[in-house]
């Protein structure tokens, strides 16, 4: 069966809009998240949450927006203990963590219910969303984009910077909850997708691998919305059609789409990392003494290096170094010098 033919199912219509919508506004939230180095945020988060589904199936009431209200909840007792407390973030996500997942679990088994009826948010079932929740999705992911895209120069000085931001007349605390709270509601928008114990790698890991090859904010952004749109649409589509000769889950296959994307930049970004590190320039060091004596003598060299041979010069000094084989040297009289 082809793409197009999957289409005409109204289920599979409301899977992909639940994947571009969140897609689109997880790797938004998350670039924030690498910059403050708390990447497992969304992981606790989205144990927190488990906690809200819970009280969902406990009340009878909706579990997407019980688990909305405790995921934020769950943030600000994140900034609360990391911002007042001796503990650090790292600490202050263990225990969210732990005490999410315990609480999720009991209160499931207070209600009468099967840990079984919970498997659906934590791994995600994007293929059964109903309407009613696309349209929470949404609702949520136009929130998470609109204050990402809107407040992204503050959020970006609050996030790398946090003292010249406060020194800039920033208020660093207010932009730091809204962080944490626009992170509680991807989680909530993702938790259908992929589910809450895979909604981090969504968040995270198309702003690693974007980050391989972008060299600027802006750039890196673009780089990880690309990245999780295409994960997210074409870990649906592989899914669904080979769900007709095997059962392979959707969320699953969205976070190993976007490991692959990583897996694949990685190489290449170091790769580049390498050959501008070689191709760079010298640092100015007022502290040198300019003395040949200091290189290392590479000995007679066959080439005949100049403006027309094709290797990279690099200013260096009152000479000029050329970049050949990884290495950069001068030529001086008949001879080369090794730098």
């Amino acid at each position: 069966m082809t793409a197009l033919e999957l289409l005409d199912y109204p289920f599979m219509q409301r899977a992909l809009i639940a994947a571009v919508v969140t897609g689109l506004a997880a790797p938004m939230v998350g670039i924030f998240l690498v910059q403050r180095r708390l990447s497992l945020m969304g992981d606790g988060l989205g144990h927190v949450a488990v906690t809200g589904i819970a009280i969902g199936l406990l009340t009878g009431t909706s579990p997407t927006w019980t688990a909305v209200v405790t995921a934020v909840l769950g943030a600000l007792l994140i900034e609360l203990i990391r911002e007042r407390g001796r503990a650090g973030g790292d600490v202050a996500l263990a225990l969210l963590f732990y005490g999410g997942l315990a609480g999720g679990v009991l209160l499931t088994g207070i209600g009468g219910q099967s840990a079984a009826n919970l498997q659906s948010y934590l791994f995600g079932s994007i293929t059964t969303i109903s309407v009613a929740d696309v349209v929470w999705t949404m609702v949520l992911a136009a929130f998470v984009v609109v204050v990402c895209l809107g407040l992204s120069p503050q959020l970006f000085a609050v996030s790398q910077d946090p003292e010249f931001a406060r020194v800039a007349g920033l208020r660093v605390r207010l932009y730091n909850v809204l962080v944490a709270v626009v992170a509680a509601a991807t989680v909530t928008v993702a938790m259908r997708t992929v589910g809450l114990l895979l909604v981090s790698a969504l968040m995270i890991v198309p702003v690693a691998a974007s980050q391989q090859l972008a060299r600027s904010f802006r750039a890196t952004l673009v780089g990880a919305v690309l990245v999780g749109l295409v994960s997210a649409v074409g870990g649906l589509w592989v899914s669904a059609v080979a769900s007709y000769s095997a059962r392979v889950a959707p969320g699953p296959t969205i976070v190993l789409l976007s490991l692959a994307f990583f897996a694949l930049a990685w190489p290449v970004g170091a790769w580049s990392r390498h050959r501008q590190r070689l191709a760079a320039p010298f640092p100015d060091d007022p502290y040198a003494v300019e003395d040949t004596d200091e290189h290392d003598v590479a000995g007679h060299h066959d080439h005949a290096h100049g403006p027309a041979c094709g290797h990279q010069a690099v200013p260096h000094g009152d000479h000029v170094d050329y970049v050949h084989d990884g290495h950069r040297h001068a030529v001086h009289g008949e001879h080369y010098d090794e730098h």
